[in-house]
């Protein structure tokens, strides 16, 4: 399985009691894949992982499978401890899922033979291809990504860390060392930020939660990138992801609460986060407004 073009990472929208509310998420999938993304990543980062249990893990997968029908493949998130990990997992592939994107363990730090043994073992328990992701507590060497490039399942690495050299490494490992179609992911938060510079190690995919909310600039962007127009990546990086992102760090969690506040204001009332995430303030849902129409303006100058 191979993917391409823009990678939409829906939210999970809960209703006014806090349940997960599925015929809001059904309409959230329709219009983004309407859109023409090339894969849908449900209950993952964006899609607050974190904040589901099993039950509501698998019916969040299910209602994405059956409105995306088909037309793009529907990835889904799983970590955790590992037999939570593995019931997810499970879960997935009872839901109709294509593939896993395989978060990081709990918590624990390990060496890089930690994590092959990790992936090993959840790897046994589906037939689902799988997406490593490298974040966090998760780090990899060259040679734990080798091993773990090797596993039939992986089909893909995902790099959330951000340390470029340390990529750079691994990418040219693994092409050295891995005879199968393999593909490498930017994961960074607000990913079209460091695009150019992912481009220039070879990783040309990426995650966009901004699809959530403005398919029209998140495509934008990529056909930009795509067409070497520099002018307009550069007019869209100074103008509206640099600005998206320093708002996004002025408070933790902001990576996921801003996608969804936005959706919100963009008419789709897909509710709030859950703890441990707050919803964005009034002053700061006013500069989400300011960026968002500024990413407009930039596309049309």
């Amino acid at each position: 399985m191979q993917l391409d073009g823009v990678l939409f990472f829906p939210v999970t929208p809960f209703d006014s009691v806090g349940a997960v509310a599925e015929d809001v998420l059904a309409e959230h999938i329709k219009h983004g894949v309407a859109a023409g993304p090339g894969g849908v990543f449900v209950a993952c980062g964006t899609g607050e992982f974190n904040a589901l249990d099993v039950d509501e893990f698998e019916r969040v997968v299910r209602v994405s499978v059956e409105a995306t029908a088909g037309r793009v493949p529907v990835f889904a998130g799983a970590g955790g401890a590992l037999p939570v990990t593995k019931r997810f997992a499970e879960a997935a592939e009872r839901a109709g899922a294509d593939g896993l994107l395989l978060l990081p363990p709990y918590l624990v730090s390990s060496p890089g033979s930690g994590l092959v043994r990790f992936v090993e073992e959840v790897t046994a328990a589906t037939d689902l291809p799988v997406i490593v992701y490298q974040r966090n507590n998760a780090v990899l060497t060259p040679d734990s990504a080798i091993q773990i490039a090797q596993l039939p399942k992986v089909i893909g690495l995902k790099d959330g860390l951000g340390d470029i050299d340390q990529m750079q490494r691994i990418v040219l490992a693994i092409r050295s060392k891995v005879d199968k179609p393999f593909q490498f992911f930017n994961g960074l938060p607000t990913a079209e930020l460091t695009v150019p510079a992912y481009r220039g190690i070879g990783v040309e995919l990426y995650s966009s939660a901004v699809f959530c909310f403005a398919p029209d600039i998140s495509l934008g962007f990529y056909n930009a990138v795509q067409a070497n127009d520099t002018a307009l990546v550069n007019r869209l990086l100074t103008d509206f992801y640099l600005p998206l992102v320093e708002l996004r760090d002025k408070v933790p969690g902001y990576a996921v609460s801003l996608v969804k506040a936005a959706v919100v204001r963009s008419g789709l009332d897909v509710g709030g986060v859950r703890p441990p995430l707050i919803d964005p303030t009034p002053e700061h849902l006013a500069e989400l407004d300011r960026i968002i129409a500024a990413g407009r303006a930039a596309l049309e100058a």
